[in-house]
């Protein structure tokens, strides 16, 4: 059920991000079409899943689903900047500075941001829940949020004593947590309804995904992948898997899946794609 929801999604937006491009011209809209992309659509997918389960209509849901994928995009190619993690590979494609120039790719991240408020601003919502959806937005991926996990990721691989794991856990909530709570309590924001559970559910799969991305820094295959590996290893970084171990950090992903599946009991079997969702973030090869 998860694997044919994700690629409905993933279909979904593709299809609405295409419309939305289709008149950005020149080389800033080609890079900003490489830059979207495949993927796995799973920030879109937890979008559309908790619209779903909170009765939300399907137009909505999709521009807010849309709406995260921009927002995930423009992180990727920003973080990918030599001044960033230097990275020359995503989604198994050349990443945006290396196909084009950093400039192109600091403009094409900017565009990709303000892409996503735009379609927040424009989808078929009351107007305070579409404010919601907005501040909140703007909330996970500001200052406090994405941009800090970023700040405290670049300042550990200089500090001089690495990380411990409440460090590593604070920086994973913000760096990759942020935008997936963001989505999760999407559905219920877009509803008027309460977003506690989806916000609980958020926060422990949010951790999972990261230990698992640390995991298959270690173990995974490039052409799986579609990214550098090894690379926090060879930094010296320290990560969920270095200060666990990888059959620790195995035990506490299992151990965040079956918190974030708790988190859902009040839905019922009508979660059960979300519960999906979550073994399938630890379970995933790429």
């Amino acid at each position: 059920m998860f694997e044919r929801r994700i690629a409905e999604v993933a279909g979904a937006v593709s299809a609405r991000l295409d419309h939305a491009l289709a008149g950005v011209p020149g080389e800033i809209g080609a890079a900003m079409r490489h830059a979207t992309s495949g993927g796995k659509r799973l920030r879109a997918f937890l979008v559309c899943e908790s619209a779903v389960l909170h009765g939300v209509a399907p137009d909505p849901a999709r521009d807010a689903a849309t709406a995260i994928e921009a927002m995930h995009a423009y992180s990727l190619v920003h973080d990918d900047l030599p001044a960033m993690d230097d990275d020359d590979l995503r989604r198994g494609l050349p990443t945006v500075h290396v196909k084009w120039d950093e400039a192109t790719a600091v403009l094409v991240g900017d565009a990709l941001q303000t892409l996503a408020f735009d379609l927040l601003a424009n989808a078929a919502l009351p107007a305070d829940r579409a404010l919601a959806l907005i501040a909140g937005m703007a909330r996970a991926a500001g200052a406090c949020g994405m941009v800090q996990g970023q700040a405290l990721d670049i300042a550990a691989e200089t500090a001089p004593v690495p990380l411990n794991l409440s460090q590593i856990t604070d920086l994973q909530a913000k760096k990759t947590g942020a935008l997936i709570e963001w989505s999760a309590t999407a559905g219920p924001l877009m509803a008027g309804a309460d977003t506690a559970p989806m916000a609980e559910y958020a926060r422990a799969l949010g951790l999972a995904f990261q230990i698992a991305d640390d995991i298959l820094d270690v173990e995974g295959d490039e052409s799986r992948t579609g990214k550098r590996l090894r690379k926090d290893g060879e930094a010296g970084k320290a990560t969920f898997v270095s200060l666990l171990g990888l059959d620790g950090a195995r035990a506490e992903a299992n151990r965040l899946v079956d918190t974030a599946c708790d988190a859902l009991s009040i839905y019922g079997a009508d979660a059960d794609c979300l519960r999906d969702a979550a073994r399938f973030v630890i379970s995933r090869q790429s």
